[in-house]
């Protein structure tokens, strides 16, 4: 069991890549705090990881907040007694139009919940880590704005961009404290956020070399692989599960 009494935290864990970790990392042993805002679905995965023998906890909130972060690490420590990881995958795509056009809540939002939220995960979640003697910490970034840019999507590549660098410099600040921290970059996932437009999905399955979109669970075992010791020298990297879409032209 790679996540064997470990203490996570999943961030987005109502559904989609965030609700398939938290169902596989439960399998794997860990003991989770799950965060999202919608506490009914929360609640649904947690009675059904209770039900499989697992043991979780949840806390709704937006993450755009610094006080739900540190509410949720503190939920970690006062039910479970530490903190050993996080799966940070809470985020939005925004607006899709050109930056010109763009509204300024717009771009102001989308940089609150996907990057504003890793630096107060990071100052909550860090400290805590230290406390178990280490950690690790995975941010979910985007192949937007790495590999790609796609129109319409300047917030959102901006946002997961600089999600990679805060990476590279928390591993670098914090490696000596044995904590590890990455981004993962997915492609394509077959998740709401995606969409259920079929004639899109088509196009997009196209962009990829697998010429498929990702499970969700594909995308929350290569966040598995991060959290656990299999990647005990993995640190400060920009870690791309997309199928083949960064390298595929055709």
């Amino acid at each position: 069991m790679l996540l064997n009494g470990k203490t996570i935290i999943i961030t987005g864990a109502s559904s989609g890549i965030g609700a398939a970790a938290a169902r596989i990392f439960a399998a794997e042993g860990a003991k989770l705090v799950l965060g999202a805002r919608r506490a009914e679905l929360l609640e649904k995965i947690t009675e059904d990881i209770s039900a499989n023998g697992g043991e979780a906890a949840f806390l709704a909130g937006n993450v755009e907040d610094g006080g739900y972060a540190e509410e949720l690490v503190k939920l970690a420590e006062s039910r479970f007694g530490g903190l050993d990881g996080a799966f940070n995958n809470a985020g939005v795509t925004g607006e899709m139009r050109p930056i010109p056009d763009m509204a300024d809540s717009n771009w102001h939002k989308v940089m609150a919940v996907n990057l504003n939220s890793g630096f107060y995960a990071s100052k909550f979640q860090i400290p805590a880590m230290r406390k178990r003697g280490g950690g690790s910490i995975v941010f979910t970034s985007s192949f937007v704005g790495h590999t790609i840019g796609l129109p319409g999507m300047g917030a959102y590549a901006a946002a997961k961009a600089g999600l990679i660098g805060m990476t590279q410099v928390l591993a670098a600040e914090h490696g000596p404290e044995n904590v590890r921290v990455n981004a993962l970059l997915p492609g394509g996932t077959m998740t709401p956020m995606a969409g259920d437009n079929a004639g899109s999905h088509e196009v997009e399955r196209g962009f990829h070399a697998l010429k498929r979109m990702a499970e969700p669970s594909e995308i929350a075992n290569a966040a598995l692989f991060l959290l656990s010791d299999h990647a005990s020298f993995v640190t400060g990297s920009a870690m791309i599960a997309d199928g083949g879409n960064s390298i595929n032209k055709l």
